[in-house]
């Protein structure tokens, strides 16, 4: 799989070392769909959106593929998703190189499968990121390093959140993440929202509160 992904961006209104973000959208979706957050979010970070590298018919994109009528736990290409997860990690590698961006101030915000990326690129490339924003998704401990190092992730902080009634991804799953970060001595954030998978405005004004104190 190609390293090179379609990306669209918002430049930074800092000329050098400006905070990065980086969207990663959620199954079925494109490089577009986060990108409606950006003129919302503060105009020192630099953003940029990228498309999954699986294209799906009609339209659309994966991270890897999804097996919609399996149980939890079965239902991911792990393999795709583990080659996604490095995918991403070496994205942020490129974004660094070829941008004035601050390469120890950097973000991943995802939805649902970009979310389950997140995590798992946080958890696995610890160096690369410092805070995750993650929307509508949870942990698949399938995608992380089998030995998980507490004393790397003392930087890192979190802001999860999930629809109360999501009737993609159950709720009960987004609320392992808080008691799992914790027993990492991870700093996290945990909201839910009385919406379905989705992103109610209280929940985006709460994570742009969020963010806006870490950039």
């Amino acid at each position: 799989m190609s390293t090179n992904l379609n990306y669209i961006k918002r430049p930074s209104t800092l000329k050098e070392d400006a905070p990065l973000l980086i969207m990663c959208h959620g199954y079925g979706s494109d490089e577009n769909d986060l990108f409606s957050f950006a003129e919302e979010l503060p105009k020192e970070l630099f953003i940029i959106s990228i498309r999954a590298p699986y294209q799906l018919q009609p339209y659309g994109n994966a991270w890897y593929a999804i097996n919609f009528d399996a149980v939890e736990g079965k239902w991911s290409n792990n393999e795709q998703a583990k080659a996604s997860r490095d995918v991403i990690a070496q994205f942020i590698d490129y974004a660094c190189n070829n941008y004035p961006v601050d390469k120890d101030n950097i973000t991943l915000l995802g939805f649902s499968q970009g979310t389950i990326l997140s995590y798992s690129v946080a958890l696995t490339y610890p160096e690369k990121v410092k805070n995750i924003v993650a929307l509508s998704g949870y942990v698949n401990e399938d995608i992380l390093p089998e030995t998980l190092e507490k004393s790397k992730f003392s930087h890192l902080d979190f802001y999860c959140s999930h629809g109360s009634v999501d009737q993609v991804i159950p709720v009960d799953w987004a609320r392992k993440t808080k008691p799992f970060l914790d027993d990492l001595n991870i700093k996290n954030t945990y909201s839910e929202f009385p919406v379905g998978h989705g992103v109610a405005p209280q929940n985006f004004f709460e994570l742009k509160t969020w963010l806006e104190k870490r950039i």
